[in-house]
């Protein structure tokens, strides 16, 4: 999770499944998987009653394309989540928007995006005009730690740290040229509520 967390909270989550006997095999891939073993590249074979596979996702964009709507990983929409065809909207997963809060277009996988994203893009069918401005949002919960997460940093040259990660008190903020992009915390609910209203709060700043 280093990619999305960064460094500190990452090896945290990696020392915490550690702690409840998880064995990580880094740097490592599944070659063969038969009836009893996952075979990996390296040549282990691991004894398994139960094969979990989490690959990742791909936007299922053809559709789109066949229609000639503008994708770039993605279905492009503008602020009301309206695509290049008017009238057309999308939603999700599979919508690449204008983030306010970056200034980016971004695309985001979170389930919380999609609900709101679907209750804009609705609204917006009917005529409101409404702009999605909502500050993407996710959780992880990891045994009876959870870290939560708000705003939306695919790159960043700053991580600021306050408290300690190790203790499970912290506010973690991801700067890119001296802005907060995004802020993940573990037990710092009141703080991540109000992280995520200055991130609001810049947007409409920005914007105005």
């Amino acid at each position: 999770m280093e990619r999305i967390l960064g460094p500190q909270l990452a090896e945290f989550i990696r020392s915490l499944h550690e702690e409840h006997g998880v064995i990580f095999h880094l740097e490592d891939a599944p070659a063969a998987i038969d009836p009893r073993r996952v075979h990996t590249k390296s040549g282990v074979a691991l004894d398994a009653d139960l094969v979990v596979v989490g690959v990742g996702v791909r936007p299922r964009t053809q559709l789109a394309e066949e229609a000639g709507l503008a994708t770039d990983r993605g279905v492009m929409v503008d602020a009301h989540l309206e695509t290049s065809a008017p009238g057309i909207f999308a939603a999700g997963d599979i919508a690449r928007w204008p983030d306010p809060h970056s200034g980016e277009r971004i695309r985001v996988e979170h389930w919380v995006v999609a609900e709101r994203q679907g209750q804009t893009a609705a609204l917006n069918m009917l005529g409101f005009g409404q702009s999605f401005d909502a500050v993407p949002f996710f959780w992880s919960q990891h045994y009876d730690v959870p870290i939560n997460y708000v705003g939306h940093a695919e790159r960043w040259d700053e991580i600021e740290v306050a408290g300690d990660v190790a203790a499970r008190d912290c506010l973690v903020r991801y700067k890119r040229g001296g802005r907060v992009l995004a802020v993940a915390s573990i037990y710092r609910d009141l703080d991540s509520l109000k992280a995520e209203l200055d991130l609001e709060r810049q947007a409409i700043d920005r914007q105005s």
